[in-house]
């Protein structure tokens, strides 16, 4: 029998396909089981309808760091390039995704978990950069940053017709540099150093 995680992630995948051509509303878990090959006493302790619709931000948050960290750029654009890869992994299977991102917004228990998976994705997003510790601003403050930066560049995605991702990359973009800004200004606020870049780590000859 699959692991309890492989489970709600096979689970996952299944139930976007299905998504995709029918109100998440009307799913059972027994037509997820069926679409992922497995039996529905495979999902007994695993979890059910609302374990993978939590499962939803984590699945995708591994392609962060799918291709490593590059070294030769900044951090904003190392958090770019990381976070970019999350979104292309995603959209394979848009209409599904946002079939159950507005099941759950209507939510009230999955809305008010969702500040969590947020503030996950932006911490894996920093990690996956190589940016999580706490120079340039403390580590905290940089994650709660880049949880709203992945919100509204979501919110956009959503709302993406081109091919090329000019509508996301652009909010992206956008939100990294205000996300930069915005603890710049906390920099010097608090007095700190402004030396580097908010979202970027010194280098080690220059510590």
């Amino acid at each position: 029998m699959p692991a309890a995680h492989s489970v709600i992630e096979t689970g996952l995948l299944a139930a976007l396909e299905l998504a995709a051509e029918i109100p998440w509303s009307q799913i059972t878990l027994a037509e997820i089981a069926a679409k992922a090959g497995l039996t529905l006493q495979e999902f007994h302790g695993a979890g059910g309808r609302e374990e993978i619709v939590e499962a939803m931000d984590g699945y995708f948050d591994r392609a962060m760091s799918a291709d490593g960290v590059p070294e030769d750029v900044s951090g904003r654009e190392r958090l770019f390039d990381v976070i970019m890869k999350r979104f292309e992994a995603m959209e394979p299977y848009r209409p599904g995704l946002r079939e159950l991102m507005k099941f759950r917004e209507a939510s009230l228990s999955h809305v008010v978990r969702l500040p969590v998976h947020r503030h996950a994705s932006a911490a894996w997003a920093l990690a996956s950069a190589g940016l999580d510790d706490d120079s340039g601003a403390p580590a905290s403050l940089k994650r709660i940053a880049i949880a709203f930066v992945i919100a509204s560049t979501e919110r956009a995605w959503r709302r993406e017709k081109s091919a090329d991702f000019a509508l996301t990359m652009a909010a992206l973009d956008k939100g990294l540099r205000h996300a930069e800004d915005r603890l710049g200004q906390l920099r010097r606020f608090t007095g700190k150093s402004e030396t580097t870049e908010t979202t970027e780590k010194p280098d080690k000859g220059e510590e």
